[in-house]
């Protein structure tokens, strides 16, 4: 089989993402450095973790492909693994994100950022109003009828928050906001960890129509806190589910939401065309429910994804902008609500599967498509043979998982590298009789093996269900940075992650969302339609 791939020149491929049609851009550059630099429309699908992104994120292996980076050597060996996989429709951008930016095309810092910069022009078109920090501080000490509500996952709420608040991610607004506000007089606050969240939040429930005054919170967390109020840890107050009335009044307003802005109803028929069609036309299934929900069963065939980060994190859950997407739910109201967003944002097939379809139902979590996963073997060791091979000093161990959940906690005396960078990285470990890989659940450390082997030429092991399996064994872990064989650029960290010039990192982060607006302007590759 040829490994040959076409490559394809920068103005030719934003002549593609501007003409329309199914075409996944893929930038196969680690996040850190896809952060730094990118194009707009891309999906980060890192070399490391590959195997495991693109299944879900391209789901139709005839789909043309567009591989980037900065060389084209990261997307040569990426195309190999496609290849092989089966998709058959495969370029490279000649000349990688350097050729982009020669050809004058505007180039995007951060992550996620289509869905930041669309909730910035959210804001911009339908003046959504807001409150700053001091100014709800002074009113909710004044004894005014305030409800704050924050509107993302629950473990990013837990992790740091403002004192008050009470959980209800963005996707659940709809659906659990009138249960917690107690009467029509209470203002509504919504906050996020930065703008967008608090802005895409508070939007929706003035669209809903709910009748109280609707405020996002400026700048959300880091806003506060930049405003020199303490904030909270820990955190655990949770929007409640939503009686009778609460929750005819949900599933009222989503279905306005949803013909007001062009979603379906798709009935048992059509959405069986679509699965039949998935051969010809790419096709996305989510369940937008809370995931808790979603392990307790859910449509066969449907991926996880709650509302409020498919619309947060669209790009790392669709790659294929022209594809079909079919969102579900229980009741219609959190499906209806996300499916207002999405078309907004500039998605046209998206539909919302009719509750009463009848349905095949899986419970936990779905199975998962790796590619490649059963054509590679390692020898393994457990838990308890790890800990005499260390005792012993008998092994090193290498970590490939992310360098932020090697930084939460690793095995003691693990060396920390990039799969993705083996080759180049492994001759900064320390000479070993035998390396033992290892990741969080193990799963990249097997795809990894036969790449350390090579780079070093000595024995490779797993660890038989990565760190988990070890953590699960009552074995101790510790953090830290220590041990590094390969940069930290595999991820970007949050300004509240960073250690050092913290307050300056939020400042910045916070007028990067405000100058997102004119920026896809200037880029014209993607179209809101607000």
């Amino acid at each position: 089989m040829s490994t040959e791939f076409a490559r394809i020149g920068a103005a030719a491929l934003r002549e593609r993402l501007r003409e329309g049609g199914e075409i996944a851009l893929l930038d196969v550059r680690e996040e850190g450095v896809f952060a730094a630099r990118h194009i707009l429309a891309a999906s980060n699908a890192p070399t490391s973790r590959l195997e495991r992104i693109v299944p879900e994120l391209v789901p139709r292996k005839a789909t043309p492909i567009v591989l980037v980076d900065d060389d084209e050597r990261l997307a040569a060996r990426a195309g190999k693994v496609l290849a092989a996989a089966g998709y058959g429709d495969i370029s490279i951008l000649g000349g990688g994100v350097p050729a982009w930016a020669v050809a004058g095309f505007e180039l995007f810092a951060g992550v996620y950022v289509p869905s930041k910069a669309f909730a910035e022009v959210v804001e911009v078109t339908q003046h959504t109003p807001h409150i700053d920090a001091h100014e709800l501080e002074a009113r909710r000490a004044n004894g005014e009828k305030i409800v704050l509500l924050d509107s993302r996952p629950f473990d990013e709420y837990n992790w740091i928050t403002i004192p008050g608040s009470i959980d209800c991610p963005s996707g659940e607004l709809v659906l659990r906001a009138r249960e917690s506000v107690p009467d029509e007089d209470t203002l509504v606050v919504v906050n996020c960890g930065g703008r967008t969240r608090s802005i895409i939040g508070a939007q929706i429930l003035i669209d809903a129509g709910l009748p109280n005054k609707v405020v996002s919170l400026k700048n959300g967390t880091q806003g506060w806190h930049l405003a020199g109020l303490d904030v909270q840890r820990g955190a655990t107050r949770v929007a409640p589910l939503p009686s009778p009335p609460a929750h005819d009044w949900a599933r009222q307003a989503a279905g306005r939401l949803a013909e007001r802005f062009g979603a379906p109803t798709i009935d048992a028929a059509t959405l069986a065309r679509y699965e039949a069609e998935q051969d010809q036309t790419t096709l996305y299934r989510f369940d937008v429910r809370d995931p808790v929900e979603y392990r307790a069963g859910h449509r066969a065939g449907f991926r996880s994804a709650p509302g409020g980060q498919l619309v947060q994190a669209t790009d790392t859950f669709i790659a294929v902008r022209d594809a079909r997407i079919v969102l579900a739910d229980s009741d219609g109201v959190r499906a209806h609500t996300t499916a207002a967003w999405l078309r907004r944002m500039g998605f046209d097939h998206v539909g919302v599967v009719d509750e009463n379809v009848p349905a095949k139902l899986e419970t936990g979590e779905a199975l998962e498509t790796v590619i490649g996963l059963d054509a590679v073997s390692a020898e393994s060791v457990s838990p308890a043979e790890l800990a005499g091979l260390i005792e012993r000093h008998e092994a090193v161990v290498v970590d490939v998982a992310t360098s932020r959940e090697y930084r939460a906690g690793h095995i003691p005396g693990a060396w920390f590298a990039i799969r993705g960078r083996l080759a180049e990285d492994a001759s900064k470990l320390p000479a070993a009789p035998l390396y033992v890989l290892t990741s969080s659940d193990g799963i990249i450390a097997l795809l990894a093996a036969a790449e350390l082997a090579e780079a070093t030429g000595r024995p490779v092991k797993t660890l038989a269900g990565g760190t988990a399996a070890w953590r699960g064994a009552g074995r101790p872990v510790e953090a830290g940075k220590e041990n590094l064989a390969s940069a930290t650029d595999d991820v970007l960290l949050k300004a509240f992650e960073r250690r050092d010039k913290r307050e300056d990192a939020m400042r910045e982060y916070l007028q990067w969302e405000l100058d997102l607006v004119e920026q896809v302007r200037r880029d014209g590759t993607i179209q809101f339609r607000l």
